[in-house]
């Protein structure tokens, strides 16, 4: 007995010990360079980390809205209309992937209520629909493809609901629940669940408390590895639909910042905002060592970019021109996983359940742009010199747990790159080694023109990725400067690229 309490105390030490790695607290009484300190220590979960590693997800709005071209039902569609006769759920998951995505997250229910599986809680559902005579699953048709072809499954699950007659009251939170223990308990492994803040009015004209806590518990007993995005406490919403995330984007935030109430207050309101652009986005700096003064905690809080790759979230046929072009999602990605986030780009299928052929072209040749680009990393060729670093070999050898970093406790450094001949280039890529926290805060790059040293380059953040596009410039010399790190700097990878006009 003796020797089993030892052990489960042991255990619990260790749970603490990792739970503080991902939420360290803050005291009233520590000084200003312990809160930096502590800044620099704080870590991804294993979900959280494999969920960054994923870079680029997909989202499949499908629903009894492509059939109705709308983007928001009202929960009183005549479902008969639904009967996608040409469904491949291994079509789209197999396009998506043939075009670097690695995870997908299928619209289970959206706001109008209507589920594309046979749930047992409500009638307005798959089964009641012409579509496989009643018979149909589009859940799982999209898990099975999933499992097939190795690409991570996620569900969105709707908490507004517009056409349950509980919503509203506390039996809805009930409803839900029933609802998503089917989704967590018929498909196999699910990998993220996503919810969003909307909550607008029922068919009985009130809005839900919803019962956000009692959800997530069932989630980490039932998927214990899934992420909760983006009303959750794992992953959070970047805060606009555009595609374009921070140019300062700190995973460690104040532990307020996962507030239900803050989230759900900005959730679905001037989603086309692009940061920095208009007044209204006002969050620009949600990390920085200022925000982290008063903090009662500190989290490790990531961001997921979503945007559609059609002007709607749902397929509308009078919006078959208007998909955004390879070189428009190329820029996308800078903008999103190049500003340390994770990309969700929507694609909807149309009313006979495929990938339309535009959104097909557009991906395929974004793939090939990708390949293209980051085929061959210019920087490996050089020869490397650090005065006050080690580990440079590892900038190079694609492994994120290996990194260069300073000697002794120098949170500055500058590396030089040396070629025997110029090289042509006009990306700058940096990774961290985020497994253990986010620390660079500045950073700056120049090249040597063959008369005096100037600046191509700068930037904050950088994170699990930091992409940076500049015009063209040739030269045999560079140099990297980290201008101020949280404790010494881990970085995990370098790299200069070129980008094809």
């Amino acid at each position: 007995m003796k020797n089993s309490m030892i052990v489960i105390l042991c255990c619990l030490a260790l749970a603490t010990q990792a739970q503080q790695h991902h939420f360290i607290e803050i005291k009233k009484t520590d000084p200003f360079h312990t809160i930096v300190a502590k800044a620099a220590s704080v870590t991804p979960s294993a979900r959280q980390l494999r969920w960054q590693q994923l870079e680029l997800t997909a989202f499949f709005h499908f629903g009894i809205n492509t059939f109705t071209n709308r983007e928001w039902g009202d929960g009183k569609e005549d479902i008969s209309q639904f009967n996608p006769t040409q469904l491949d759920a291994e079509q789209w998951v197999k396009t998506v992937k043939d075009a670097g995505f690695k995870q997908v997250i299928i619209t289970a229910k959206h706001h109008d209520g209507f589920c594309l599986w046979p749930s047992r809680f409500t009638e307005h559902s798959i089964k009641n629909t012409p579509y496989k005579n009643g018979h149909g699953d589009i859940v799982k048709e999209v898990a099975e493809a999933c499992r097939k072809l190795d690409v991570g499954f996620g569900v969105y699950l709707s908490p507004w609901d517009r056409n349950a007659p509980s919503y509203g009251t506390e039996a809805y939170n009930t409803y839900f629940v029933n609802q998503l223990t089917e989704l967590l308990t018929q498909y196999g492994k699910v990998d993220e669940v996503w919810f969003d803040g909307a909550n607008g009015e029922g068919p009985n004209g009130k809005k839900q408390v919803y019962d956000f806590d009692r959800w997530y518990a069932l989630i980490r007993k039932l998927q214990p590895q899934a992420v909760i995005a983006v009303q959750g406490p794992d992953v959070r919403w970047v805060g606009t639909e555009s595609g374009v995330g921070r140019e300062t984007e700190w995973s460690v935030l104040p532990v307020s910042e996962q507030s239900q109430e803050k989230i759900a207050a900005a959730s679905q309101q001037e989603v086309n905002v692009i940061p920095g652009v208009l007044g209204s986005y006002k969050d620009q700096d949600r990390g920085s060592r200022d925000k982290l003064v008063n903090a009662s905690g500190l989290v490790w809080y990531p961001a997921e970019t979503d945007v559609s790759i059609r002007p709607g979230w749902f397929y509308h046929p009078a919006e078959d021109a208007k998909v955004k072009s390879d070189k428009r999602l190329m820029d996308i990605y800078f903008t999103s996983v190049g500003r340390n986030g994770v990309l969700l780009l929507n694609i909807p299928p149309n009313t006979q359940g495929l990938i339309a052929e535009a959104d097909r072209k557009s991906l395929q040749g974004f793939a090939t742009q990708m390949k293209t680009t980051f085929r061959q990393n210019l920087a490996k060729t050089a020869k490397l010199q650090a005065a006050n670093g080690k580990n440079l070999n590892s900038l190079f050898d694609g492994k994120l747990q290996t990194y260069f970093t300073t000697t002794t406790k120098d949170t500055t450094t500058t590396i030089q790159l040396n070629w025997t001949k110029p090289v042509t280039f006009n990306v700058l890529a940096l990774q961290e080694n985020i497994a253990v926290g986010q620390r660079i805060e500045k950073f700056e790059a120049e090249y040597f023109d063959g008369v005096s040293w100037k600046v191509f380059a700068t930037g904050t953040t950088v994170g699990y990725k930091r992409l940076l596009k500049f015009n063209e410039l040739t030269t045999s010399q560079i140099r990297f400067h980290i201008l101020s790190s949280r404790l010494n700097p881990t970085l995990a990878e370098f790299g200069l690229y070129f980008l094809k006009p």
